[in-house]
């Protein structure tokens, strides 16, 4: 015996590259819904506090650096008016020491008009620097180091430049900016919290539809959830609870369906069993008990009819699953050709009857074998009511450019008015037609099928006193057709017979399969 150790692959790997690519790729998917809401609006908070703390610094900033220069531009432009004064020239070096004493922050430099010297500190200035003029006078400011130097000079040749040290006002800045980043990160953690709380708050409703969710996938009872509120979240609310009662009304019709299958099986079954237990009995070996051959053939006939009607049954309930499914061949049908090929086979099942038709070639975008089964349902509907040598009459009209109306009427007893609405309810059958053959689904089919294809039916009183359905259905005109209107008994030429037999072998094939 070989023994082989098991390879546990790991659940990260087992899941396939492509859906590891797509975890790193969707990273915050693997957090919460409520900490990506707090971190988005904590983001938002945060970059709005850091760009007021921008605004504020950069505020601040300008108007110490406006505050410097407007005091230089002021002093510069009294000591460039004192250099016009002699008397003021000829104590200039005592007038330095005294802007000194008054300013030890500020250094200075005089030069009065014609002198080739400056008396004070010796600032050096940027060559390159361009002034502004005005008035005669040009002025020149900016930043060497850690100096605000500006200088004046006027038409006399007369220049002063005053140079100030930036240290004061920079740790001023310094010590703001320590300010507004503390207030910054502050913000971001209120933020977070803040966002925390409004995340809570704002997800409650969507906590509530998941608790309810998993109500229903644990329980199986669809139970509508509470609705409060105008917003979002109440819409989604209300569209769940919509989609749970559309749900609860499919289970509803799915468990009527199936009761009704089952009780409309279950007759037949019991008839054709007891019959067929009864022929068993009598064809056993060591059996004395015999029957007439009358009786015996009366047995089998009913065996026969009876798997005739369950045939019938499952064929009805096959044809309802069918149109229920979403699935549908969409092609341009001709309403012309469904209704000849329709009558073709009516025709054979009750020769005794006259079929008066009047058939106008019409297309309808949709399934051909469902208009095709919806319109044999109604002729057989109309045929198994009429009397013997009586007369179903079919016309097709135009209502308007894109709609066409169908009526089909017998000379039978017709319908109650009280029972017009309820013939198209899955297996119903009044008191009259219990004694007839048939499931009780044929109008519902009709009906469900004129319905997807965008038309309606109503049951009338024919002018025979007969049942009449009257349909409308949407669609077009074929204009590729030679005659609008014409009865089917006069297309006998040979391509109408060729385009006919190509449709009925095309309904015959959907049928069979």
């Amino acid at each position: 015996m070989i023994l082989r150790k098991t390879l546990r692959v790991p659940h990260s790997l087992s899941e396939g590259p492509s859906t590891v690519a797509q975890q790193h790729r969707w990273g915050s998917r693997t957090s919460s819904l409520r900490w990506r809401l707090s971190m988005l609006s904590a983001a938002m908070v945060a970059v709005a506090v850091i760009l007021m703390t921008l605004v504020a610094f950069l505020t601040v900033f300008t108007s110490l650096s406006s505050t410097v220069d407007r005091d230089l531009d002021e002093r510069a432009t009294s000591l460039l008016e004192n250099t016009m004064d002699p008397l003021y020239v000829m104590r200039l070096n005592e007038e330095v020491k005294q802007f000194r004493i008054y300013n030890p922050d500020t250094r200075i430099s005089i030069s009065p008009p014609g002198w080739a010297v400056s008396v004070g500190d010796p600032i050096y200035t940027r060559s390159t620097a361009k002034g502004e003029e005005k008035d005669g006078v040009t002025t020149t400011i900016e930043t060497v180091g850690r100096e605000r130097i500006l200088t004046k000079t006027n038409a006399y040749n007369a220049r002063v430049t005053l140079a100030r040290e930036m240290t004061s006002p920079q740790q001023v800045l310094s010590s703001l900016a320590v300010v507004l980043i503390s207030i910054s990160a502050m913000g971001v953690v209120v933020s977070i919290g803040v966002g925390m709380i409004i995340a809570n708050t704002g997800l409650k409703p969507l906590a509530r539809l998941q608790r309810a969710v998993e109500y229903v996938t644990r329980t199986d009872k669809l139970k509508p959830i509470e609705v409060s509120g105008h917003d979002e979240l109440a819409h989604l609310t209300r569209s769940f609870n919509d989609m749970m009662e559309a749900l609860q009304r499919s289970r509803v019709r799915q468990t009527q369906l199936v009761a009704d299958a089952g009780h409309e099986l279950k007759t037949p079954l019991t008839s054709m069993r007891t019959n067929i237990e009864l022929l068993m009995m009598v064809n056993r070996a060591d059996s004395t008990a015999t029957i007439p051959p009358e009786d015996r053939a009366a047995l089998e006939k009913d065996v026969l009819a009876q798997m005739e009607e369950l045939s019938t049954l499952v064929g009805d309930l096959v044809d309802l699953a069918r149109e229920d499914a979403p699935q549908q061949m969409v092609e341009d049908a001709d309403l012309a050709d469904i209704m000849d090929t329709s009558l073709e086979r009516v025709r054979r099942r009750r020769p005794d009857v006259t079929f008066d038709a009047q058939v106008e070639s019409w297309i309808v975008q949709g399934d051909s074998f469902a208009l095709g089964r919806a319109m044999l349902n109604l002729l057989d509907n109309a045929a198994k009511w009429s009397p013997a040598e009586g007369t179903v009459r079919i016309r097709m009209t135009r209502v308007d450019e894109h709609t066409l109306g169908i009526t089909i009427a017998d000379e039978g007893p017709g319908i109650p008015p009280e029972d017009r609405e309820r013939v198209f309810e899955r297996f119903y059958r009044s008191a009259e037609s219990r004694s007839m053959p048939g499931s009780g689904l044929g109008l519902a089919i009709v009906r469900q099928v004129i319905e997807r294809h965008g038309g309606s039916i109503v049951t009338d009183e024919a002018p025979s006193g007969g049942a009449m359905m009257r349909v409308t259905l949407p669609g077009r005109a074929n204009y590729d057709d030679e005659s609008d209107v014409r009865p089917p008994q006069d297309s006998g030429e040979e391509a109408g017979k060729e385009h006919r037999k190509a449709f009925a072998e095309r309904w015959f094939k959907r049928r069979s399969e």
